[in-house]
């Protein structure tokens, strides 16, 4: 299987290039300078609306993971701005390219986030749940619209919906882990809000079983089956760590920490299922928090 990925040296990119070099997957890199000598590498600027449809002919599937981190820096005009159109802007040029080949891909598989369901409290959220509001949901919701052209060339398209990954190699657990180390960690806010999370080894199972299963189109959530809430995380982490976890942030703080970033990713609820994943047969790695944690604290 020949595939291209978008956003390849990210932390997800970098996973899936690992377990796909070990399943003999020919792995082609989309990159934004020029290619280097003896890389499978093909060049693009999404910015600009460059990208040769003619180098795109060939692959069997296309996998976009590209897009401005929302967890680097506070959210300011310019950084929604590029928050918006990194992703847009990139899934709208590779669908529009998809669509014009003569022979394109089987699949095209298109990152997303379960922001798109915005805060919703205790309500159990699938993929048939209707889109929330605020920044998040309408950036994902213009991102997996922005898929259309190649659903409409008969390209079956997959919006992976990710939850906040654990890895030990970034992310999330990255930042939170040296005040919990320092014993200085605790919840945030009131601790009852959700937040689906998913292990790095169940991520890159998921999208391997979007990529090789025909019955798998439009969203998928990508999320362990048990959410838990901000006080239930905070407990597990601490008690992984066996550090004490008595130092609440109050949501002023984080307001005023982190501005608008704070009420969509740290105060926000969103308690997701990955029922589509569930359907298909997916058996998770990690399905528990605790394991998933100790898993990640061990690499």
């Amino acid at each position: 299987m020949k595939v291209l990925i978008a956003g390849a040296s990210g932390l997800v990119g970098s996973a899936l290039k690992g377990a796909f070099d070990g399943k003999g997957i020919s792995v082609t890199d989309l990159v934004r300078q020029s290619p280097n000598i003896g890389l499978p590498e093909i060049e693009w600027h999404p910015d600009q609306g460059k990208l040769d449809s003619g180098e795109l002919e060939g692959f069997d599937a296309v996998i976009n993971l590209a897009g401005e981190s929302i967890a680097e820096g506070r959210w300011t005009d310019d950084k929604k701005r590029r928050i918006r159109e990194s992703r847009i802007q990139g899934t709208r040029l590779l669908s529009k390219t998809l669509a014009k080949l003569t022979a394109p891909p089987a699949v095209f598989l298109c990152a997303s986030a379960t922001g798109i369901y915005g805060d919703r409290g205790q309500e159990m959220l699938d993929e048939d749940s209707a889109p929330g509001k605020g920044f998040l949901a309408e950036v994902c919701g213009e991102w997996e619209e922005a898929t259309k052209p190649a659903i409409d060339a008969g390209v079956r398209v997959v919006n992976l919906r990710l939850g906040p990954i654990f890895s030990a190699k970034g992310g999330m657990l990255e930042k939170l882990l040296p005040p919990f180390k320092l014993g200085v960690g605790g919840k945030i806010g009131s601790g009852n809000q959700y937040m689906s999370w998913v292990a790095m080894d169940d991520v890159v199972g998921a999208i391997t079983l979007a990529l090789e299963n025909e019955t798998l189109r439009g969203p998928v959530n990508i999320v362990a089956p048990n959410a838990v809430t901000n006080g239930e995380f905070t407990k597990a982490l601490g008690k992984v760590l066996s550090r004490p976890t008595f130092f609440a942030v109050p949501e002023f703080a984080a307001r005023l920490a982190f501005g608008e970033m704070a009420d969509e990713m740290l105060l926000s609820s969103q308690r997701v299922v990955p029922k589509r994943l569930s359907e298909a047969g997916y058996q998770f790695k990690y399905p528990d928090l605790e394991s998933a944690l100790r898993h990640v604290m061990k690499d």
